[in-house]
């Protein structure tokens, strides 16, 4: 009989320690300006939100880099796509659950991304989960970044390949364990990254990992969730922004940020990786096929993606815009360029004061979340600001603005 004392108390210590994560609920469409649900009241084990009197805010923590996630041709795409390929497949792919699209779709992420071809799975998490045991046995060995994505770390558990971290961006520490893994006798070595680094913003060295890659005979794959669209000529990636697209064997992305925001993730590569995924990948395998609806959506957002230069110069500009203005204000940034900027509070009450001023910045309109261990380091608490090209100047500074008064009402 499940006894809910212990579990109890493991909520309670969360709550005392400022960690416990509340899901606020949107009453709009995703966008730069939204609105959200107010607290009426806290519930037996969590809080409850009322629609009514919903406060707007400025949005400042999606990943909707280009705006795109409402974007009225997405939208109309969509629906079209309801009328003529129905609401779901009901199956997984290679059963009864790929449409002509779905092929399309998969053609035009491996034309923009500048690989063979291209494999959709349900999301990103998806992806990662299924690509390592695809590649990797007990033979072979995986050499991954420190701060690599949560769904990385765990596809790799799934895998029997031996497994090296190395130092996040260290290209010393990723020598050392490139030569350990040679010397283990390892059959297949495969360096794996994080395109961004999703909680700093900051980019990995591609030109250097695949200049090692290339002494040692590894492969390398990178994880561009939090790049794809926007980063990179035509927004095509880290890969084309280091100049070393045909060097990088294995891309994963997603369709839920910048492409569109709204569900799917994919694998590119090499022909023969591509085909052996379709036949091993386990999450791909056993996963109903991408929504009718989300693919026709994803597909113009691709498209527009594609032609949105004046996006990604307005987004490249509000990014530039608002670390210029709090590091003015005398707040502590990561540094970087990327439209992720992490505002850090660091130290044993970091956790606390971020969330306190996260909160009062939502009573001045501006919706921002603070993330605090086991999201990110223990004493590295931060709030993770992102720019969207959606967002004016005006709403810049006026989260700028919200970041200041919330900081003198919560320190006093």
């Amino acid at each position: 009989m499940f006894n809910p004392e212990g579990i109890r108390a493991e909520l309670d210590q969360i709550r005392e320690a400022g960690l416990y994560k509340n899901e606020r609920t949107l009453t709009t469409p995703q966008s730069a300006q939204i609105a959200t649900s107010t607290l009426v009241a806290e519930g037996e084990g969590a809080p409850l939100w009322s629609a009514d009197g919903a406060a707007e805010s400025l949005n400042f923590c999606a990943n909707n880099y280009l705006g795109l996630a409402n974007d009225p041709r997405i939208v109309q795409a969509a629906h079209e796509a309801l009328d003529r390929w129905g609401f779901g497949m009901s199956s997984v792919r290679f059963i009864c659950g790929t449409q002509g699209q779905h092929r399309d779709l998969e053609r035009e992420i491996a034309e923009y991304v500048g690989t063979d071809d291209a494999i959709l799975f349900s999301s990103c998490y998806d992806a990662n989960g299924g690509i390592f045991e695809v590649l990797l046995s007990a033979e072979d060995a995986v050499i991954s970044d420190e701060l690599n994505h949560a769904s990385l770390i765990d596809g790799i558990r799934l895998c029997k390949a031996k497994r090296f971290r190395y130092r996040n961006a260290n290209m010393e520490d990723l020598r050392a364990q490139l030569t350990a893994a040679k010397e283990a006798g390892s059959r297949r070595m495969l360096i794996v990254t994080d395109g961004v680094f999703s909680m700093d913003g900051s980019y990995a060295p591609l030109d250097e990992i695949c200049d090692l890659a290339d002494e040692f005979g590894a492969m390398v794959m990178v994880d561009d969730s939090h790049a794809t669209g926007f980063v990179g000529p035509q927004g095509r990636g880290t890969p084309h922004l280091f100049g070393v697209a045909d060097r990088v064997d294995v891309i994963t992305s997603t369709l839920g940020k910048a492409l569109g925001g709204a569900s799917g993730g994919f694998v590119a590569a090499h022909q023969e990786i591509v085909d052996l995924a379709r036949q091993r990948a386990r999450t791909y395998l056993f996963s109903n096929a991408v929504a009718p609806a989300v693919v026709a959506g994803s597909r113009k957002a691709l498209e527009l993606a594609r032609d949105s230069e004046a996006g990604r110069e307005q987004l490249a500009a509000n990014s530039a815009l608002f670390r210029s203005l709090m590091a003015e204000a005398g707040f502590d940034l990561l540094p970087g360029t990327h439209p992720i900027t992490a505002v850090m509070f660091p130290g044993d009450e970091g956790a606390v004061l971020a969330t306190q001023i996260a909160d009062a910045m939502l009573k001045r309109g501006v919706y921002v979340i603070a993330f605090s261990f086991p999201v990110v380091p223990r004493g590295k608490a931060r709030i993770r600001v992102q720019l969207s090209a959606a967002h004016s100047e005006a709403d810049v500074r006026a989260c700028v603005n919200a970041f200041v008064a919330a900081r003198a009402e919560v320190q006093g």
